[in-house]
């Protein structure tokens, strides 16, 4: 059995104040920084290590860190992940008390990250291991966010209710409907497994909310490029789903949220345009 007090690793000291990422990694050699943001995933996360680490070393080689992201779980999710660390060198961790919600969760791990690629994926396998890699060769073509898509060709879910198909799609749509320039290049919006550029959002005031951080990086991101990877959501097979009523009424208020920012910066640039016009005369 491992132990974390015969080893070395500790936890890292986890941000606080505004949610922002810098803009310069430390010069470390990281290439990809990858996300994981975990609430009771232990019996998960050992298998979802393994397969990510040995994928990775495969097309990456000590040019990536994954960073545990656990907010404190009863299961102490974060001990095992700590465990885990001495087995796996890339492997970097936080515990974060006193703040709660998925998206929060990943931007913090952002904020340590070393990489010049920031990713996220969940911790109870449902997003496949290997869709890491394919997103990973989509990024080497040049493009700033590369988005594992249940919606686009060759994607899928597995073992859903029809509720939560309508519920899922319907969110996809009001999106569309709310940001229509924002939204309409991604066919799912919802995503929680993605790659972005760190320069895309380096300095940028990020205001997570819930459970959707792609809403809020393709919201008040600098995003040119985009390409989307079909993938097949998985069933759990361990532990409870986290998706509630109060997850699509965050979603929701996230739509709304940016939706205003977005109008207020409309009306703002159209006033000091007409002042800059004014003042050529």
């Amino acid at each position: 059995m491992l132990d974390i007090f015969a080893s070395s690793v500790s936890l890292l000291p986890y941000p606080t104040g505004m949610f922002q990422v810098a803009a310069e990694p430390p010069r470390e050699g990281v290439y990809l920084s990858l996300v994981i943001p975990t609430y009771n995933e232990r019996e998960n996360l050992a298998q979802l290590l393994q397969q990510l680490v040995t994928l990775l070393e495969g097309v990456l080689p000590q040019q990536y860190e994954v960073i545990v992201v656990d907010d404190d779980s009863p299961d102490r999710t974060w001990m095992l992940a700590l465990e885990l660390a001495s087995v796996y060198p890339s492997l970097r961790v936080i515990r974060r008390r006193g703040e709660r919600g998925l998206a929060r969760a990943v931007v913090r791990g952002w904020q340590v990250a070393r990489g010049e690629v920031l990713g996220v994926m969940d911790g109870d396998l449902q997003h496949p291991p290997e869709i890491i890699g394919q997103l990973l060769a989509v990024m080497e073509k040049g493009v700033d966010l590369a988005i594992a898509s249940r919606y686009s060709r060759g994607g899928g879910v597995e073992n859903w209710s029809w509720l939560r198909r309508v519920l899922s799609r319907g969110a996809c749509w009001l999106g569309v409907l709310f940001l229509p320039t924002v939204l309409r290049q991604v066919s799912d919006p919802l995503s929680g497994c993605f790659l972005v550029k760190r320069k895309t959002i380096a300095r940028r005031p990020l205001n997570p909310v819930g459970y959707k951080i792609l809403l809020e990086v393709l919201g008040r991101g600098i995003i040119d490029h985009i390409q989307e990877v079909g993938y097949t959501f998985q069933s759990r097979t361990h532990g409870r789903s986290k998706v509630t009523w109060r997850q699509y009424l965050d979603y929701l208020l996230h739509l709304g949220r940016l939706m205003w920012t977005r109008h207020r910066y409309r009306k703002i640039s159209r006033k000091w345009a007409k002042k800059w016009q004014r003042s050529q005369f």
